[in-house]
C-alpha cells in the first residue's frame, strides 16, 4: 500500500502545522487534515488561511490559549459537580482569554475580513467572570467571598491566638520540665514539649513522642477545649466555601452552551491561525485552485529546501498535455521536481498555502507516487520488484481525475526489458486520463514522448564545465544523462570512454565523445604491498619427532623421551629423568626412533600418566566416576 503523505513528506507538513497551534483539539485537526475534493471547500478554506495570515500582518499574532480541562470541567458542572478553587480559577483565565480574543476580532473588523467575525460568536461571560474574580483569589476561596466565611475565619483565628497564649503559659508555669521553648503542632493538635519524667505534671493528653523518647508532646486540657471549638469552626468554614463553589460552578452550569461554543470557535480559530502561521514561515501564497486540469507553478520551492539555497522551480502542464517525461544526470533534481509539484498540490487541496511565486492547481481525487527504491527485506521485495508492485497499485486506481508520479520508471532491471516496461506503463497512463510525472533515464522513452500525443520531454539542466547540476526544469527539450562528461572529469581516460560509447552507441560513439577533455591514461597511484606469510621449514622438522622417541637434548647430551609432540612454535616436551621439560627442536637430536623402541600399538600411558591417573581412566571407561586431576608442572 502506497503512503502518499510520507512519500511526499506531507506528515512533516502536518507536524510542523501542530506547532503552531495552541490548543490540543486545534493539534489534532492539524495532524489529522486531508486534502478536500469539493471545488468550494477548497476555496473557502484557502481563503480562510488567507484572510488569518493577513489578520496576523495588520494586527500581530492573536492571544489565543490552551484552554486545557476546560470540557472536563464543564461536564462535572453540568451533572452536578463541584468545581475546586483553581479548576474555577483556571475557568476565569479562559474567560479572560476569551474577552482578548474577542477584542483582537474586534481591532481586525477595521479591514473587512471577513474571518474577524467570529468574533460574535464570542461570549466572555463578563459577570460569571467578575463573581469567580472577587471570590476565588491565589487557588482559594477568598475570605470576602462572603460576609459569613469572614467571620468564620476571624473566630477560628481568635481560637488560634487563645491556644497559644494557653500553652505558651503552661510552659511559663512548667519551665523546669519543658524540653524546648516553643510549643508545636503534632497530629493537627498544638503541644507542648515535656521531658518524659515530668510528663505527669502537665494535665493533658500525650499525642506523640520524639524518636528517642526522652521527650513527649502533650495537649494540655485548656487547649483541648479550644481545639474543640475550632473543629466546630473549621467545619463551618468548610461549609460555607462549598456554598460559595458550588454557587460559582452552577453559574457555569447555567451557561454550558455558551463555553462550549467559545471553546469551538476558539479552537476552530487556533486552527486557522496555524495555517497563516506557516504561511509566514514557508512565505506562501494562495493559489489559483480550479477543476480545469491544470498545472502551473512559478518560482515553486520545496517547503524544507533552504529558501537562500533552493533554486525556483517553473513547472506547467495540462492544456492538452497530461504526461510530462523528464529527463536528465543523476543528482540533477529530478526526484525533487516532482515531488515539489505533487507536494505542492496536495498542500493546496488541504487549504494550506503553497511556497510559490504564483501557481495554478488543479483539484485531483486522488495523488498517487512511486518514488524511492522501494526495497523491503521482510516482505522479500528488490527494487523492481516494489517498483512494479507500486506502479501496479497506481494502474488499478487512476482515473482522469488523478495525478501520478512515478520515480525512475522501469530501473531496477535489465534496461531492454525495463524500456519495454517503462513503455507499456506510459501507454496505460496516457489512456487513463490522467495527469502524470515520470522521470527515466532510457533514450526510447524520450523519443516515445515526442512521437506521442498528450506527452511532452522536459530536462533538468547541468553545467558540463563545473559538473553541477542547475537544478531547473526546462519544459519541450529531453535531457542527457551527462554521464560521459562526468566520467571525463573525474579521469576516466580516452581508451576506456570510447570502448563505453561504441559499446553503448555503435557509430555514433564519436560524435558522444566530441568536446570532451579526455586523459590518455589513467594515472595509477601506489599503493601498499600485501606481506605474505613466510613459510616455516622449522615447523615440519620440529614435528619429525614422534611421542616415544629416544631423543639426546644438547649441550648436556642428556637422553630423554618425548612425551608431547612440538606445537606451532616448534617447541616439544621431554620426560628427562624425575621431570618433564619443554625445549626447542633445534636443541634435540634422534636418538633412537620409538618404532624401534615400542611394539605398535604402545600404551605410552604408561610411561608418561601416574599411577591414579591410569586407575581412574580404567575405572571411567567402565562407569561413570566423580573425580578430577590436577597437574603439576615440573
Amino acid at each position: 500500500m502506497i503512503n502518499t503523505e510520507q512519500v511526499l513528506e506531507f506528515n512533516q507538513i502536518k507536524e510542523k502545522l501542530a506547532e503552531f497551534a495552541c490548543t490540543e483539539k486545534g493539534k489534532e485537526e492539524c495532524l489529522h487534515l486531508k486534502p478536500y475534493l469539493a471545488e468550494r471547500e477548497v476555496l473557502v478554506k484557502l481563503r480562510e488561511t488567507t484572510e488569518a495570515k493577513r489578520m496576523i500582518t495588520l494586527c500581530g499574532n492573536p492571544p489565543l490559549t490552551a484552554l486545557k480541562g476546560i470540557r472536563e470541567w464543564i461536564l462535572i458542572a453540568k451533572k452536578g459537580g463541584c468545581l475546586t478553587p483553581q479548576q474555577l480559577e483556571e475557568t476565569a483565565m479562559v474567560l479572560t482569554a476569551v474577552r482578548r480574543m474577542k477584542d483582537y476580532l474586534n481591532r481586525c473588523m477595521q479591514y473587512e475580513i471577513g474571518l474577524a467575525y467570529y468574533g460574535e460568536n464570542l461570549d466572555s461571560l463578563d459577570e460569571i467572570y467578575t463573581s469567580i474574580s472577587e471570590k476565588i483569589r491565589n487557588a482559594r476561596v477568598d475570605d470576602f467571598a462572603s460576609k459569613q466565611l469572614k467571620s468564620i475565619r476571624e473566630a477560628i483565628e481568635r481560637i488560634n491566638e487563645k491556644m497559644h497564649e494557653k500553652a505558651e503559659a503552661i510552659m511559663r508555669a512548667n519551665k523546669e520540665s519543658i524540653s524546648d521553648s516553643f510549643c508545636t503542632v503534632r497530629n493537627g493538635h498544638l503541644c507542648i514539649p515535656v521531658k518524659k519524667e515530668y510528663k505527669y505534671r502537665i494535665r493533658g493528653t500525650v499525642i506523640e513522642k520524639s524518636a528517642t523518647g526522652n521527650t513527649v508532646f502533650i495537649e494540655p486540657d485548656s487547649v483541648a477545649k479550644l481545639y474543640g471549638e475550632q473543629q466546630e469552626m473549621q467545619i463551618e468554614e468548610e461549609n460555607e466555601e462549598r456554598r460559595i463553589l458550588y454557587t460559582l460552578t452552577a453559574l457555569l452550569s447555567d451557561k454550558e452552551a455558551v463555553i462550549v461554543q467559545n471553546n469551538q470557535t476558539i479552537e476552530k480559530l487556533d486552527f486557522l491561525f496555524a495555517k497563516a502561521k506557516l504561511s509566514i514561515e514557508l512565505d506562501g501564497i494562495e493559489p489559483v485552485v480550479h477543476t480545469k486540469r491544470r498545472i502551473w507553478i512559478q518560482e515553486g520551492r520545496h517547503p524544507f529546501l533552504d529558501r537562500a539555497k533552493a533554486v525556483p522551480l517553473d513547472f506547467q502542464m495540462g492544456n492538452g498535455i497530461n504526461g510530462v517525461i523528464i529527463t536528465g544526470p543523476n543528482t540533477g533534481g529530478k526526484t525533487v521536481a516532482i515531488k515539489t509539484v505533487a507536494l505542492l498540490c496536495l498542500m493546496a487541496q488541504c487549504g494550506l498555502h503553497v511556497s510559490c511565486k504564483q501557481a495554478e492547481i488543479t483539484i485531483n481525487n486522488q495523488i498517487l507516487c512511486d518514488i524511492g527504491d522501494g526495497q523491503n527485506l521482510s516482505e522479500n521485495l528488490s527494487t523492481f520488484s516494489a517498483h512494479i508492485s507500486n506502479v501496479m497499485e497506481i494502474l488499478r486506481k487512476i482515473d482522469r481525475e488523478s495525478l501520478a508520479v512515478i520515480d525512475e520508471l522501469g530501473s531496477g532491471t535489465d534496461p531492454a526489458e525495463g524500456m519495454g516496461i517503462a513503455i507499456a506503463v506510459l501507454e496505460e497512463l496516457k489512456n487513463s486520463g490522467a495527469l502524470f510525472l515520470v522521470t527515466t533515464h532510457y533514450p526510447e522513452i524520450k523519443e516515445y514522448a515526442e512521437k506521442e500525443e498528450g506527452m511532452i520531454n522536459a530536462r533538468m539542466t547541468f553545467d558540463r564545465e563545473s559538473l553541477c547540476p542547475l537544478y531547473q526544469m526546462v519544459i519541450g527539450e529531453s535531457g542527457e544523462s551527462c554521464a560521459f562528461f562526468i566520467a571525463a572529469r573525474l579521469g576516466m581516460s580516452e581508451k576506456m570512454l570510447y570502448r563505453a560509447a561504441c559499446a553503448a552507441y555503435g557509430e555514433l560513439a564519436y560524435q558522444k565523445l566530441d568536446g570532451l577533455s579526455m586523459e590518455k591514461e589513467i594515472k595509477r597511484e601506489h599503493s601498499a604491498r600485501i606481506q605474505k606469510k613466510k613459510s616455516n621449514g622449522g615447523q615440519k622438522k620440529a614435528l619429525e619427532f614422534q611421542l616415544g622417541d629416544s631423543v639426546m637434548v644438547l649441550p648436556d647430551q642428556k637422553i630423554g623421551i618425548v612425551c608431547q609432540t612440538a606445537n606451532e612454535k616448534g617447541v616439544l616436551r621431554v620426560q628427562m629423568k624425575g621431570k618433564k621439560i619443554w625445549i626447542n627442536y633445534k636443541r634435540v637430536r634422534l636418538h633412537v626412533a620409538a618404532s624401534e623402541l615400542y611394539p605398535e600399538d604402545y600404551d605410552f600411558s604408561v610411561l608418561f600418566d601416574s599411577v591414579e591417573k591410569r586407575k581412574a581412566l580404567h575405572q571411567m571407561e567402565r562407569k561413570y566416576i566423580d573425580t578430577e586431576f590436577v597437574y603439576k608442572e615440573e
